[in-house]
């Protein structure tokens, strides 16, 4: 994704391509904040999780409302996902998923990297207190940013994923313009009345 929008953005520059000319949005997500179709979503800051039926939103906050994790929940699947800094002339997922695998194999994991729907994944099985656990690692170049995702349980298989992959397909990353080193984690915030829902409470997780 990230290699045509650069190439139109570098042409756009150089005045090869006119307004009309510019590339239409992509027909799914993560989309990038300029160019989501408008739905309702659960705004975290840099990212916007899409109201998906029967999709839980679980998320583990500081007393100040700073997210640490992000969760999505349904039945017996979940979908971790994390939105990071990246450069605008290259993506970094290949160089991230080589990471990820290498850690994976360390601890012993069984991985296998496949072409899935959404290009190169990692697919592991790694072993937890309650069995053997089933991972699916995705990755999405966008403009200067990435989502990693990782399904678990049954939506480790791209045929169970589901409303889960649904709420992939509906997410929105806003970047914001603050230069930020290539990976740091961009910054994830609850909505004003939950935070202070959280801080009366004293509860860490959402």
């Amino acid at each position: 994704m990230i290699f045509s929008r650069k190439r139109a953005d570098e042409a756009r520059d150089n005045g090869v391509l006119d307004a009309e000319e510019t590339p239409s949005a992509p027909d799914r997500g993560p989309y990038d904040v300029s160019e989501a179709p408008d739905a309702p979503r659960l705004d975290l800051g840099s990212l916007q999780i899409p109201a998906v039926p029967d999709v839980e939103v679980r998320v583990q906050a500081d007393p100040q409302g700073v997210i640490q994790q992000v969760v999505l929940v349904h039945g017996q699947s979940a979908l971790q996902l994390g939105v990071f800094a990246a450069p605008r002339s290259e993506g970094i997922w290949d160089e991230v998923r080589e990471e990820i695998r290498q850690s994976l194999v360390a601890d012993g994991a069984t991985v296998q990297e496949v072409d899935g729907e959404r290009g190169p994944e990692l697919r592991a099985r790694v072993r937890t207190p309650d069995g053997p656990t089933d991972l699916r690692f995705v990755g999405i170049d966008g403009p200067r940013w990435m989502v990693r995702g990782v399904f678990q349980g049954l939506a480790a298989t791209e045929a169970a994923a589901g409303p889960l992959a649904a709420c992939l397909d509906g997410l929105v990353v806003d970047r914001g313009q603050e230069a930020k080193p290539v990976r740091e984690p961009l910054p994830l915030r609850l909505p004003r009345e939950v935070a202070e829902q959280q801080a009366a409470s004293g509860q860490q997780e959402v």
